[in-house]
């Protein structure tokens, strides 16, 4: 399976101060401008790339590598046999030792990985990198080039997520913005018209490049 898989960090439960005034004939609504903060969450998701659809999706406090590997494994675990491809921007949490030793794990890879910063497989985030893409492993990474990861079309489902949801949300807690979060989720697969295609003149435009850039 293909997933497109980044985080999205920051998102803010903001309680709007004042309710916002309605639409009337000839007035867009008006949206409340003061607010006050109740905590951020932060959320790691994977597009599937044959359905447009978000296959399993973790929310929390932080991204740390610890979360990343953990939001790996338990989309993995839906499916332990299939192999699975991410592709991924070039973040050092996607490249990390932890990642490393689940792909060892999961692939049934005996050999010694070395020392994180010192030798082998784990020595630099370079060799781990080359490790996680490697094609012959079950479960493997594929990364966009440095500052492209506009490439990744996950990027494209986050600007959904802010424009239809998020930017006019007023939550009292993060436990509330966590249950809207889900709920958007849950209503998107529901209802989307499947994977994301690129106009024809677009796609000529961009060429091979956007396929050489996801695949390498």
């Amino acid at each position: 399976m293909w997933l497109r898989t980044d985080e999205m960090t920051g998102i803010q439960a903001l309680e709007r101060l004042h309710p916002c005034l309605p639409m009337l004939p000839g007035h867009a609504q008006r949206q409340e401008f003061e607010y006050e903060r109740h905590g951020t969450l932060s959320l790691i998701a994977n597009l599937e790339v044959a359905t447009g659809q978000i296959v399993m999706s973790s929310l929390g406090p932080t991204r740390t590598e610890v979360d990343f590997a953990d939001h790996i494994t338990r989309t993995i675990q839906t499916d332990p046999e299939a192999a699975w491809l991410f592709i991924t921007d070039q973040l050092n949490t996607h490249q990390s030792e932890t990642l490393v030793r689940l792909v060892a794990a999961q692939c049934g890879i005996q050999e010694e990985l070395g020392i994180k910063g010192k030798s082998g497989h784990l020595a630099t985030m370079q060799t781990r990198a080359a490790f996680l893409c490697d094609a012959s492993h079950r479960l493997r990474f594929v990364y966009t080039p440095r500052h492209s990861s506009w490439l990744n079309q996950i990027e494209i489902w986050f600007s959904i997520l802010v424009r239809r949801l998020l930017a006019r949300l007023s939550c009292a807690s993060v436990q509330e913005l966590r249950a809207h979060i889900l709920a958007f989720i849950a209503y998107y697969n529901r209802t989307c018209n499947g994977a994301f295609r690129l106009p024809l003149q677009r796609a000529s435009a961009l060429g091979s490049c956007v396929i050489s850039a996801s695949l390498y």
